[in-house]
């Protein structure tokens, strides 16, 4: 039993600038998942730790606290290795979609617990429910019987992981506390270390259309999270990847299943496949396993997995994906090199067309979302169109190309493009 304290004391001693002890914290984290402790001081708490933040140990005991009041699962009885990836989010960001079965196509298993998008950044499950019949929810009983099967799960976290961690998630959304980087980094890690996958390995992503708009802030989760893995005796390894541009060709839920099957197939976009690849290589890597996902890429294994994998969710791989009824063209107003295509305003662009939602309980549209035709380094002609927007309610229109105002710039002549790299950094050994 957590020793006994009160919850003004433990705000205080935050607000002052002060430690938490491992007694505090033990007990503020377990009062508050039981209601002991109300939804006010916690929002006072988590203002306190936004503004002030956490040591090392502070955040490593805050993370055990929020492990600690749920369940934690166990892979050791399955025949392969385990491996596990986590992306802060973005825009157009479909990857875990090709890399789960790509890496189980080399041997290791993927227990990827994922969840919905909020705001402008896409969820895992909310694109995998645009395949007709696929359902989200497994129990951990038919979870490690697909993963011994198949080798890949995508599927919700079950509500006994980290109960603390989603009421802490849901007042910090209302509260402008998201931001707080040990409350981030606990949250992230308190679900992955609970899940028991072998190895982790987390895409922290920094630009415009990512939590994290600065680099240095972005090192700083990474860092973090790393930490907080390599004291859990996870496996953890992190690389920082730019999110000033949308991810790929496409943003919203259809839209994306169908560009990341296209990776599936030997194609698609150049940014997706590298990204895939290198997030593919650590994965293996930290997991013990000499493997080539290019070659299973090339060879077909991959889609084969992909097919398995949404077939044993009750998915139908092969069935046509929605499409949405209306569809509106965005055209270049000049001649020139795309120099800039903003990932936070195609984001907002496609949460308003019916993509995203504004609150968790709010349905999206399977077929709304952007199609970019061009990509920053491209040239384009004047008229020449540049984003379709697709939603089912021709309204929706209106707001989405207000969000796209600004966000494209063509420069005329030959200007020097020097592309940003997708892979900005690596942390971990």
């Amino acid at each position: 039993m957590a020793q006994r304290h009160d919850a003004v004391e433990v705000i205080a001693a935050k607000r002052d600038h002060g430690e938490l002890s491992d007694s505090q914290i033990d007990w503020v984290v377990d009062a508050y998942t039981r209601g002991e402790v109300a939804e006010e001081q916690m929002s006072a708490l988590a203002m306190a730790i936004l503004l002030n933040g956490m040591s090392r140990r502070e955040v490593a005991r805050w993370t055990t606290a929020m492990i600690d009041s749920g369940e934690r699962m166990h892979f050791g009885s399955l025949s392969r290795p385990t491996a596990d990836k986590h992306s802060t989010g973005g825009v157009g960001d479909k990857i875990t979609l090709p890399l789960a079965p790509l890496v189980a196509a080399c041997g290791v298993a993927v227990p990827q617990l994922s969840g919905r998008g909020l705001g402008h950044t896409g969820g895992t499950l909310d694109k995998l429910e645009s395949i007709p019949g696929w359902q989200a929810s497994l129990d951990n009983a038919a979870m490690m019987r697909q993963l011994e099967e198949v080798g890949a799960v995508i599927c919700a976290a079950g509500a006994g992981l980290a109960p603390a961690d989603r009421k802490l998630y849901a007042l910090r959304d209302v509260t402008a506390t998201v931001e707080a980087i040990p409350l981030i980094a606990s949250s992230i890690m308190s679900k992955k270390i609970a899940e028991g996958t072998g190895a982790l390995v987390l895409d922290v992503k920094v630009g415009s259309g990512a939590f994290m708009k600065d680099a240095d802030q972005a090192r700083e989760l990474a860092e973090t999270m790393v930490a907080l893995g390599d004291d859990a005796g996870l496996h953890t390894v992190a690389l920082v990847t730019d999110m000033s541009t949308p991810l790929g060709l496409t943003a919203g839920n259809a839209l994306e299943v169908r560009e990341s099957v296209e990776v599936l197939a030997g194609g698609g976009p150049d940014d997706v496949v590298e990204l895939t690849l290198a997030l593919a290589g650590e994965m293996l890597s930290a997991a013990g396993v000499d493997a080539d996902p290019a070659e299973r890429l090339r060879d077909g294994s991959a889609m084969d997995v992909w097919r398995a994998m949404i077939a044993a969710q009750g998915g139908d791989a092969s069935a046509e994906l929605p499409r949405a009824r209306e569809r509106s063209v965005v055209s270049a107003e000049s001649e020139g090199v795309l120099t800039r295509l903003d990932a936070l305003a195609v984001g907002v662009a496609a949460w308003r067309l019916g993509a995203g939602r504004a609150r968790k309980e709010d349905p999206v549209q399977a077929g709304a979302g952007v199609e970019m035709h061009a990509k920053p380094g491209d040239d384009v002609s004047k008229g020449q169109p540049l984003l379709s927007l697709h939603t089912d309610e021709p309204e929706r229109f209106e707001r989405a190309v207000a969000a796209l105002q600004g966000a494209v710039e063509i420069t005329s002549g030959d200007p020097a493009y020097d592309p940003t790299p997708l892979v900005l950094d690596r942390v971990g050994s």
